[in-house]
């Protein structure tokens, strides 16, 4: 238990010391021993945990991944029509509380390889939503639920990073969910101010 909890520690030395170095001086600039001289962390304790810092990087977006998907699976299961907004305002929420990491990700440091982790995976996740609602709905898609879930997490992706990186007082995350729920409902032509077709 102890060792557990020595193990989780340094995981976790090491992940806070990635993220504000990368933030400092981007992740190109960083080494080892940069790294292991913030966590205040050995380097042979480093590489018991992690080949390189790209491993490291990897392992942390894999670890942000299971904490989001743990976080959405029951919000996804509540609705079968969807667009109650409450997986997009977890997200955001989940954002907010770790919002370094989320922004050194959406950025693309690390020669993008954690941004196409963190893409991949919410299309997969994305996807299937897609699939399963409209099967319960008895309904045929109008477009590839798979083009549908790469639009989706594009324009959501693009947008949380704005939302992120503004320094000056940003909209609540409520405020935003908001927004794009309507925007996921009716539609970019309906969101430019024009009214519906027909």
């Amino acid at each position: 238990m102890a060792e557990d909890r020595r193990t989780r520690r340094t995981r976790r030395a090491l992940r806070d010391a990635l993220v504000a170095l990368v933030m400092e001086r981007g992740y190109a600039a960083l080494t080892v021993e940069d790294i292991t001289e913030r966590a205040d962390v050995a380097r042979a304790t480093f590489y018991s945990h992690c080949r390189d810092k790209d491993d490291l990087f990897t392992r942390v977006t894999t670890e942000l991944l299971q904490e989001l998907g743990e976080r959405l699976q029951p919000l996804a299961d509540k609705s079968d029509t969807g667009f109650t907004g409450e997986p997009l305002l977890a997200l955001l929420h989940h954002a907010e509380e770790e919002r370094d990491l989320y922004r050194v990700i959406l950025r693309g440091e690390g020669d993008g390889k954690p941004l196409r982790m963190f893409t991949e995976e919410a299309v997969r996740r994305i996807a299937a939503v897609f699939r399963h609602r409209a099967e319960q709905n008895h309904r045929a898609p109008r477009i590839d639920p798979e083009v549908l879930a790469r639009a989706w997490v594009g324009e959501h992706c693009a947008v949380m990073q704005w939302w992120l990186e503004g320094e000056a007082e940003r909209m609540p995350a409520e405020g935003l969910a908001e927004l794009l729920l309507g925007l996921s409902k009716h539609g970019r032509y309906w969101a430019s101010g024009f009214d519906p077709v027909g």
